[in-house]
């Protein structure tokens, strides 16, 4: 009878993140073994652990494992990785989904959209690894809860080409009592630019004709930058009587 070969500690450490995980729980585990559960099996290239190895640097060895990596890469990116099809493909854009919807989910609880640091803490995960600027309009109520959120714009944010009408359509179609803007910057610099400030100025001064204020405009980068906070959006009891003042502690 042929004896079978003891698994040696390299082979278990490097293949069966399964019983690892059994034996010693899920926060042992390694982001490639992680990922390596997630796709289930490997292909003629390598074992499933080999081939999270190659999605986590890029599908080249000189490159550090890094989670970051899999920030914005698309269902084609991740096609290119050696050992990676259709449908592991989809697992791991589910795992990245799932990912942001429960670090919203942490800070979810109980937001109310009058600290920017709160409503960073909410869309970072969402609009931090996005390779391109994307502007989102949130209406809110009385207690400054969201009652809507829109897309309004998905590339380049240029002054000219942010429609106030849209803004305070969707506004309006949502009852929103107030508003907020909020955009990231995929450079990681959440400085204003120019354009930044001129659309935040026409969108608040229509809010102040119209009634619903914009109470602050935060641009998402490695850290935030808040209109409010810095001084350039007046939400004072006097601009916006019989509304601000109820809601703005």
């Amino acid at each position: 009878m042929k004896e079978r070969r003891k698994t040696s500690a390299a082979e278990f450490n490097a293949e069966r993140p399964y019983e690892r995980m059994d034996a010693m729980g899920a926060d042992k585990l390694t982001d490639a073994e992680l990922i390596a559960i997630l796709i289930h099996s490997g292909d003629g290239s390598g074992d499933a652990t080999a081939i999270s190895r190659r999605l986590l640097n890029g599908n080249n060895p000189q490159n550090p494992p890094s989670l970051g990596i899999l920030c914005g890469m698309s269902f084609k990116d991740l096609m290119k990785i050696r050992g990676i099809g259709k449908v592991k493909a989809r697992r791991i854009l589910a795992l990245m989904e799932l990912s942001i919807r429960l670090a919203q989910v942490r800070h979810e609880k109980g937001l109310i959209f009058n600290d920017p640091q709160k409503v960073f803490d909410y869309y970072r995960p969402r609009l931090a690894p996005e390779d391109r600027e994307k502007l989102l309009l949130i209406s809110l109520n009385l207690k400054l809860e969201k009652i809507g959120e829109h897309v309004l714009s998905s590339g380049t944010i240029n002054a000219t080409l942010i429609s106030v009408r849209e803004v305070f359509e969707r506004a309006l179609s949502d009852k929103a009592t107030s508003i907020l803007l909020i955009h990231n910057h995929p450079s990681g610099d959440p400085t204003p630019s120019r354009c930044d400030g001129e659309s935040t100025e026409r969108i608040a001064k229509a809010g102040l004709l119209l009634g619903i204020p914009l109470i602050d405009h935060i641009i998402v980068g490695n850290s935030y930058y808040s209109f409010m906070e810095d001084g350039r959006i007046d939400c004072s009891p006097e601009l916006y009587p019989g509304q601000i003042g109820e809601f703005i502690s």
